[in-house]
């Protein structure tokens, strides 16, 4: 049976491990955790995802397996439309089919931690994930298909009141023949390119407000091109508004690129590099993609979000 450790990385921000999920805190109060052995059914795509996130006040701002997409959990880098493998959850959206259940939900399954590092900055951990095929029956392995490193870190910003989880993966193609990597779009569905880094918001957060170097606004963000965007909705219970903040690498492959973003239905946020077009995915020549996501109280203001947008810029530019 695992045990409990913690490290400390300064007198404010630490993290646990209980053998399945690392959890972060600042203090006494806990602003994220990832779980990294999930249990979720093949239907679900499992996978490692980040839920709870809160604000340094302590308001949540995800949410995890909601009736209406149980496959949505909280924050995780998850892709429904992989060759002919799904890693998003749920039904698969084809030309020839529509949204249909086709028994083809894969895993992202975690191998190891190679490294958990403290440093001046942060806590940096770095994964070894496996991506398999559904067994084509109970209790066997799926194909071997992608190898993944990944990286995150835990950040604390000099903004006031916010902090940064810095996301890094590399995928490499293992299954012996290329990959296309897409989205619903790319197979036909209008604006429905979603597939990346996704974020799904409390139900409380539905109806709020996007805004990025273009202004304010709602749905009209959906398929938008950025380096930043960011969300900003209301909770229950306190009343207090929450910001969060995905900020693209410009390195990364086609960026600026699209962005997966909806207020009405429900609030969610996603960076989409597959949203209008397939992406190849090759023997020997892996992708990368680096993001920014800043977890932040209160709502910005365009001068706020500006600076907030250039601070976790500068923060991913010097997380080597």
């Amino acid at each position: 049976m695992a045990t409990s450790t913690q490290t400390s990385l300064t007198d404010t921000l630490s993290y646990i491990d209980d053998g399945r999920s690392l959890t972060f805190k600042v203090g006494a109060q806990a602003i994220a955790t990832y779980t990294y052995h999930a249990t979720d059914e093949q239907y679900e795509s499992p996978r490692p995802f980040f839920h709870p996130l809160t604000t340094l006040e302590g308001d949540e701002v995800t949410i995890s397996r909601p009736w209406d997409h149980v496959w949505h959990k909280g924050l995780s880098w998850a892709l429904p439309n992989v060759g002919d493998h799904n890693f998003w959850g749920g039904a698969t959206y084809t030309r020839e089919t529509g949204y249909a259940n086709l028994d083809n939900n894969g895993a992202m399954n975690h191998q190891a931690f190679t490294s958990i590092e403290e440093s001046g900055s942060g806590i940096t951990a770095t994964e070894s994930l496996l991506w398999t095929g559904q067994p084509a029956q109970g209790g066997q392995e799926g194909a071997p298909l992608i190898k993944e490193r990944r990286r995150f870190s835990v950040q604390i910003l000099p903004a006031d009141n916010a902090w940064a989880l810095l996301f890094e993966t590399t995928m490499d193609n293992v299954s012996g023949a290329e990959i296309g990597i897409g989205s619903p779009t790319t197979e036909g569905r209008d604006n429905a390119g979603y597939g990346g880094l996704f974020w799904r918001g409390p139900r409380s957060f539905t109806g709020g407000e996007f805004r990025s170097e273009s202004g304010a606004g709602a749905d009209e963000f959906m398929g938008t091109r950025s380096p930043w965007i960011a969300f900003t909705g209301q909770h229950d219970a306190t009343c207090r508004k929450s910001s969060i903040m995905f900020v693209e690498d410009q390195a990364n492959p086609g960026a600026s690129n699209q962005w997966f973003a909806r207020s009405s239905m429900f609030a969610c946020l996603g960076s989409a590099p597959f949203f209008s077009e397939v992406v190849p995915l090759k023997e020997g020549k892996p992708l990368t993609y680096r993001y920014a996501v800043v977890i932040a109280d209160g709502s910005l203001a365009d001068h706020q979000a500006a600076a907030l947008a250039d601070a976790a810029a500068a923060a991913l530019d010097g997380w080597v």
